[in-house]
């Protein structure tokens, strides 16, 4: 007899492990917040966990992933200040007496520009104009970076 009732509540165990852990009722649970259309899906009691990165790297995410290109300071502007680094082509260099200018070509391949040291581009600006290149300070929008920027330097072609 002892050995049934030891068997039985082995099966009562079972099934209550199997049932998982009791949950309140929705109703039960604090609402998030007092509007219900303000939540979002992150937050709402099914969506399941929120994560804050507050300005951290989000660790769900790949660092071998590609990364996916952002809005540094929001829209481009138009001429210079919407130029990116990576975009433009270096196409010639002139020595005037205000100083070397450098000649870009713009991602349209329709416009170019001419740039000179200090002038500001949407990721960077331009640190040095040399005879034969440009050195550019980009900045870096990448938490995993050691340093804000990266040096980028475009030589001009022989």
């Amino acid at each position: 007899m002892r050995r049934w009732s030891e068997i039985w509540l082995l099966g009562l165990l079972l099934v209550a492990l199997a049932a998982g852990p009791p949950t309140l009722p929705l109703a039960a649970q604090e609402p998030l917040a007092d509007d219900p259309d303000e939540l979002s899906e992150a937050e709402s009691p099914a969506g399941g966990y929120l994560y804050d990165p507050a300005g951290r790297r989000d660790p769900f995410k790949s660092l071998l992933a590609a990364r996916e290109p952002t809005e540094l300071r929001g829209p481009r502007p138009e001429g210079i200040p919407g130029l990116l680094i990576d975009e433009i082509d270096l196409t010639g260099i002139f020595v005037t007496p205000e100083g070397p200018v450098a000649q870009v070509l713009s991602p349209e391949q329709d416009k170019s520009y001419l740039l000179r040291e200090g002038d500001q581009l949407y990721d960077g600006d331009v640190v040095q104009i040399d005879r034969d290149r440009v050195l550019f300070k980009q900045i870096l929008d990448d938490p995993t970076a050691l340093k804000p920027f990266r040096e980028v330097e475009k030589k001009l072609n022989p």
